[in-house]
């Protein structure tokens, strides 16, 4: 797991939420606003998409844990469509935690991020989500990011 300090700036999101179970059900959602973003010509080399928990299934049942995907959008942006929400990601700092873009190294890089950021004496900020970042650019090479705010 390559391991980078960054500033993330506050961001427009056009995103679906999906409320159940963490895990493979997220991946439909995620094919939905890429197909939505597709038709809006609004998915290009330069596009980012998100994948944010809204809660942390320790605490939250399974059936009632949300899970965003976000597109990055400009602020200009607006939509009119039922399924499709607006939003905003807060800035801040971030550990990044750039993995391989497959279904095993994801399970691992969320087995240890908490025991990386306690090795580095980082502090998660609960105060603002985790991210899951996937930069067009980066998938194309068979990566994405996990985005851990800390303090």
């Amino acid at each position: 797991m390559d391991i980078n300090i960054e500033m993330i700036p506050s961001h427009k999101i056009a995103y679906i939420r999906r409320t159940g179970p963490y895990g493979s059900e997220n991946v439909k959602i995620m094919e939905q606003l890429k197909s939505w973003a597709r038709e809006k010509d609004l998915l290009n080399e330069s596009s980012i998409i998100l994948g944010i928990g809204q809660d942390d299934p320790q605490y939250t049942e399974p059936k009632n844990c949300r899970y965003d995907v976000c597109l990055v959008v400009s602020d200009e942006f607006t939509v009119n469509n039922k399924f499709i929400n607006l939003g905003r990601i807060i800035s801040g700092k971030y550990c990044v935690f750039k993995i391989s873009h497959t279904v095993g190294a994801m399970q691992k890089a969320w087995m240890e991020i908490f025991d990386e950021l306690s090795k580095r004496n980082y502090q998660f900020d609960k105060e603002r989500h985790i991210i899951e970042r996937y930069a067009v650019q980066m998938i194309n090479k068979h990566f994405c990011e996990i985005c851990v705010p800390i303090l």
